[in-house]
């Protein structure tokens, strides 16, 4: 990749803004001041501006925990997007949230510039499951309970059997709901169709991926190495499909 797109890919400014800061002897690559931005970065090269390394992955993973009242997407004209509560220095060309929450549904969101991952995990045929946690209007009861296991027909397809997790000591109105598809307001849509409504929704798992306890509402943190590794075995299935 050239010098300057990959500045520019880790947001050190526009590609104009780039060549000026290399001209002016501010880049080095492997130690060595580098005034021409259409050279080649080698691969696992050390770039630094200004004496700091600046090596970042043009390629990221990030886990997000998606607050209340921000949109699932890469712009809005109106609404906040959870690409605004990424840092503009971890931003990079083709991030992208995996997936879509509703802008009232709270939780777990990967984002990425990975396109064939992000494929593997919302691929129809590969029924990655994702779980939430529902808080429910009423109990649910036992034959509530029944129909999700068995499976919601609605006019435009017929919902997988659910997994369904009643929590302890909420008096039936918190459970874990996992399915597999992600249908437009789906849980919602089968909790209403057994008779019962939904007040809080917050997804607590995606695949492999679990919400960690302790990442706030709003903030996000890079995959760990044990994280990266789940979702690579993901995407190996896909490919020996």
């Amino acid at each position: 990749m050239r010098l300057d797109r990959y500045l520019a890919n880790l947001q050190y400014g526009t590609r104009r803004e780039v060549k000026q800061l290399i001209k002016a002897n501010r880049v080095t690559v492997d130690g060595k001041k580098e005034r021409d931005g259409s050279a080649a970065v080698p691969l696992g090269a050390l770039v630094a501006v200004d004496g700091m390394p600046v090596g970042r992955d043009l390629q990221v993973y990030y886990l997000m925990n998606k607050p209340h009242g921000v949109v699932t997407a890469t712009s809005d004209a109106k609404a906040r997007t959870v690409l605004d509560l990424v840092a503009p220095a971890d931003l990079r060309p083709g991030l992208y949230p995996v997936g879509r929450l509703d802008k009232d549904t709270t939780g777990l969101l990967l984002l990425t510039n990975d396109g064939a991952l992000g494929h593997a995990l919302l691929a129809p045929k590969r029924h990655v499951p994702k779980t939430y946690l529902v808080t429910l209007a009423s109990p649910l009861t036992a034959t509530m309970q029944a129909q999700l296991e068995a499976g919601i027909a609605f006019q435009e397809f017929v919902s997988a059997p659910a997994a369904v997790k009643v929590r302890p000591d909420t008096a039936g109105c918190e459970i874990e709901l996992t399915i597999h598809e992600g249908k437009f307001h789906q849980v919602k849509r089968m909790l209403k169709a057994v008779g019962n409504s939904v007040t809080a929704l917050g997804r607590i798992a995606m695949g492999p991926l679990q919400l960690p306890p302790d990442l706030a509402e709003g903030t996000y943190r890079p995959l760990t190495a044990a994280e990266l590794a789940s979702l690579a075995a993901v995407n190996e299935e896909r490919i020996s499909k």
